[in-house]
């Protein structure tokens, strides 16, 4: 098939990485907020001192404490009772959140995404990734939570790139079979997860959710020296493709990806897709409120 020809490709190629290099990098509040967070003598009330320098995040922190997903019979108002409360992991979730929101809270033509949709589907895949790891009592349920939160992050680079050569991927998509971000790959020379695990090593973010970004559409290419990590990919892989699944923020290349048989075994619920399906509906639907942004 015509596609493009090797030298557009290769200035694609060094546009990505120019793009990759000089996304902003996460505001130094933050990395202070995640330096915090990972330090074992920190206290609450150390960790709340530098989040009132963000009331939007204050706000947030407190909305959650007090939301019905904990059922709490009286009233947070403090928010260094908040971070006890909800524990250090838990707050490190809502601070990344709130730090990626800004980058995914856009339309995505390029991906047939509206304004608003890759976020969704990116909070989706984390609440259900972080439900599956709980139920399961497997990993991290917040490592799961970010993951999920994270996998989708390459789409942010790429986009333009694949409006671009949108025709010619749709093309050996629906001509010749072959899966989405395989075509990305043969057209672009990258597919979104390639570039999703070059945004979290950019951001300095651990090995953890670069190994999911990078591998959260392949779990059976995990190199052997990543496999510490196969819990966590195998959770998000599930989570992500059900949530396609289930309409949440599919866009055009959502139905063009199948499920790992071997993910669900080895997660054990290769008989029990329907009834986790029907689980996630209801996360998704608790969360709606909770974790919408104004």
């Amino acid at each position: 098939m015509q596609g493009l020809d090797d030298r557009t490709r290769d200035l694609i190629q060094r546009r990505v990485l120019k793009r990759v290099k000089d996304i902003p990098s996460l505001p130094q509040f933050v990395v202070e907020t995640l330096k915090k967070l990972d330090d074992p003598k920190s206290s609450a009330s150390d960790v709340g001192n530098i989040l009132t320098k963000d009331q939007a995040l204050v706000l947030r922190i407190l909305r959650l404490a007090n939301s019905a997903y904990y059922g709490l019979s009286r009233r947070i108002t403090g928010v260094s009772e908040a971070i006890a409360y909800l524990g250090f992991k838990t707050v490190k979730s809502i601070v990344l959140a709130a730090s990626v929101y800004k980058f995914m809270d856009s339309s995505f033509t390029g991906y047939s995404l509206d304004r608003g949709d890759l976020w969704r589907h990116s909070q989706g895949v984390a609440a259900t990734s972080r439900h599956l790891s709980e139920k399961l009592k497997t990993g991290d349920p917040e490592e799961a939570y970010i993951g999920g939160l994270m996998h989708d992050v390459g789409k942010i680079i790429l986009n333009d790139y694949v409006r671009f050569g949108y025709s010619i991927i749709l093309r050996l998509v629906e001509e010749d079979g072959v899966p989405f971000c395989d075509a990305e790959r043969q057209v672009l020379g990258f597919d979104h997860a390639q570039v999703g695990g070059l945004v979290m090593e950019q951001w300095n973010l651990p090995d953890t959710y670069s190994c999911v970004t990078t591998y959260h559409h392949s779990p059976w290419n995990l190199p052997e020296d990543m496999e510490s990590y196969r819990n966590v990919l195998d959770v998000v892989h599930v989570s992500n493709i059900m949530c396609l699944m289930l309409g949440i923020g599919m866009g055009a290349d959502g139905m063009q990806y199948s499920i790992s048989t071997d993910s669900l075994e080895r997660l054990g619920i290769a008989d029990q897709t329907e009834d986790i399906m029907a689980e996630f509906v209801d996360v998704i639907s608790s969360i709606e409120d909770d974790f919408k942004d104004s």
